[in-house]
């Protein structure tokens, strides 16, 4: 399976500008943007016109309504306020890792890009936590191309190039990075397998979405949901591998799945987080088309 490299994410701006995408968040309201400040100035959005009052700016004089009612009208206008965007990226090697089409870490990291692509295009900033199990990069918000490509260059560098063993809490990490770095009226978008979700975690969480608004994409495998066809199989990561029988630990296996389900949903349903599931074995674009 191949790893993505920089000319896949960039390509990934053309997709982020279909028209095809964006009507999945119309006029991006849902996901992005509409995001109205209280005062009133020279912005970009025409608000109403009223009746000119000491200390107005003339260039805001309404010549052709003053004209039609005899008096004096300004326009006003009210401002659009970026709305900063956070990406909290998992890569852990336990991200490695798919049955079909493209590896769970390879999905997230273009889901990252895609979204990075889609905030910078809408007019907002965009920044980033993204971890790795050895290492955590925080990237402050920031506009326009430079903002994605110093996304994209991390995303890049610190992908998971191998099996190895998975680095528990590394979200966790993360995520205690990145609580205390987000202002209120934020926008964080997770991109993780959540194959560990702790109580401590959920602390964390509960913190995070009492002030901003939160979405998990969650990167699922369908291995993962079904578990292993009859038969005997070879598994583990390199130096750790053992024989496996499908038809006899499949009930575990689903178990195990149900229950990290549960517990994911039960969290963004308290905590009234949309959580939006993307597959490894189907192309990223036409998830979001469907």
């Amino acid at each position: 399976m191949k790893l993505p490299d920089l000319a896949d994410l960039l390509a990934l701006q053309a997709v982020a500008r279909s028209a095809g995408l964006r009507s999945l968040h119309p006029a991006r309201a849902r996901l992005m943007g509409a995001h109205r400040g209280v005062q009133r100035g020279r912005g970009l959005e025409f608000e109403e016109v009223r009746p000119y009052v000491t200390g107005d700016d003339a260039r805001s004089i309404d010549w052709r309504v003053s004209a039609r009612r005899g008096r004096l009208h300004t326009k006003l206008f009210r401002e659009e306020r970026e709305r900063p965007v956070w990406l909290l990226v998992d890569l852990q090697p336990g991200m490695f890792f798919a049955s079909r089409m493209q590896l769970k870490s390879v999905l997230a990291v273009r889901a990252a890009a895609l979204f990075a692509w889609i905030t910078v295009l809408g007019g907002d900033r965009v920044g980033a936590v993204i971890a790795n199990g050895a290492d955590t990069v925080w990237l402050p918000p920031r506009a326009r191309e430079a903002g994605v490509l110093r996304i994209v260059n991390s995303l890049l560098t610190l992908q998971p190039r191998a099996p190895a063993t998975p680095v528990p809490q590394t979200l966790e990490t993360a995520l205690r990075m990145l609580v205390p770095m987000v202002h209120p009226g934020s926008l964080v978008l997770a991109f993780s397998d959540f194959a560990e979700v702790s109580e401590a975690g959920e602390i964390l969480w509960s913190s995070l979405a009492a002030h901003v608004e939160c979405r998990l994409f969650w990167i699922t495998d369908a291995l993962e949901r079904h578990g292993l066809p009859s038969g005997t199989f070879r598994g583990g990561v390199p130096g750790r591998l053992r024989s496996l029988d499908g038809a006899s630990t499949r009930a575990r296996w689903v178990a195990a799945w149900q229950q990290r389900e549960a517990r994911l949903n039960s969290l963004a349903e308290r905590l009234r987080m949309q959580v939006t599931q993307l597959d490894t074995a189907a192309e990223l674009a036409l998830q979001f088309a469907a």
